[in-house]
Formats: structure tokens, sequence, C-alpha cells
């Protein structure tokens, strides 16, 4: 099957560095993934500060990280999922949802494998940040 030049460019690939990695109960081959795609979200919270109290509006904005849980069925691969805390790797980040396990998953991660048993995750080198686009 082929896709068209405009199809893939729908596709966002970014860098992401893997916060946590622990094996999902009662499966074999799934892990989940916390992961940092380089996306913030602004915090609203009111906040009281000795008996005043700043508004949103009076307040400056802060911003946070705001890691995605990914579901990936490499378990196989990584006996101790812990090796995987801090790696930088390559992942699909517009996907739309899907609940696997009953665990929703917000990206697939880029990994390649052969049937003689070679496996790699597409990884960058260490000067990429996460939420770096492929371009």
């Amino acid at each position: 099957m082929t896709i068209t030049i405009d199809e893939f460019k729908k596709v966002e690939i970014r860098a992401g560095k893997i916060l946590s990695a622990e094996k999902v109960p009662n499966t074999d081959k799934l892990l989940k993934l916390m992961v940092d795609l380089g996306e913030k979200v602004e915090v609203k919270e009111v906040a009281k500060e000795e008996g005043v109290t700043i508004t949103p509006t009076d307040a400056p904005k802060v911003f946070v990280s705001a890691p995605r849980q990914i579901v990936s069925g490499i378990a196989l691969r990584f006996p101790d999922p812990a090796v995987l805390i801090g790696k930088t790797c390559m992942f699909v980040s517009n996907l739309e949802p899907r609940v696997i396990k009953g665990l929703e998953s917000n990206g697939m991660l880029f990994a390649v494998s052969v049937p003689e048993g070679g496996f790699s995750l597409l990884e960058p080198n260490e000067t990429i940040p996460p939420g770096t686009m492929a371009i």
C-alpha cells in the first residue's frame, strides 16, 4: 500500500524523553510509558497568598510539562523497563487516543525489528530536545 506525500505530511513525528516505564499488569507485551514530548499546559488555578486572592487575570502565566501516557508492545524486549527511563526516542504524536487494556494511549513509539530477532528503538542523538519535530 502506498500513501501520497500529502497523507504522509499529516503524521507528526516528535522526539520524546521517557520519564517512566512500567509493565502493564496481566499482559506479556505491554509497557506503560510516560513521555515528555515538549508539551506545556498553563496552570489556571487561583493562588492565595497571605489573605490576598490572586485571580488568573492578575497572576503571571505559569506553564508546566504535560507528559503523555503511551502504551507500547515492547515489554518482551525490555524485561527491566527501568532501562528505558531517560532515553529519547521518536514517537507519532498526533494519533487519536486509543484504549489498550483499559489504559489510554496517546501516541506511538517508533521501533524496528527483524524476524531473526534484531530490534532497535529509533533514538536521535542526545542533542535533540523533547518535542523536536521530524522534518
